[in-house]
């Protein structure tokens, strides 16, 4: 199976940068609708899903094609 350039897995929805260099975003998953949390310094970086005020994953609504 081949991917199109255009048919990409993931969008961002949010992009942060601080003062000191780091760097968060926010990514979804277009075939899930999961948002996860990307974290970015000089000293690593991480990703996890992106959790609601009750610890619930956060998931956007996926369009139909």
């Amino acid at each position: 199976m081949f991917i199109k350039k255009d048919d990409k897995r993931f969008d961002e929805k949010l992009i942060q940068t601080s003062q000191q260099g780091s760097l968060i975003s926010i990514w979804v998953d277009r075939q899930t609708g999961v948002n996860y949390i990307y974290t970015w310094s000089a000293q690593g970086c991480t990703l996890t899903p992106l959790l609601d005020e009750n610890g619930k994953v956060i998931v956007d609504q996926i369009e139909a094609n």
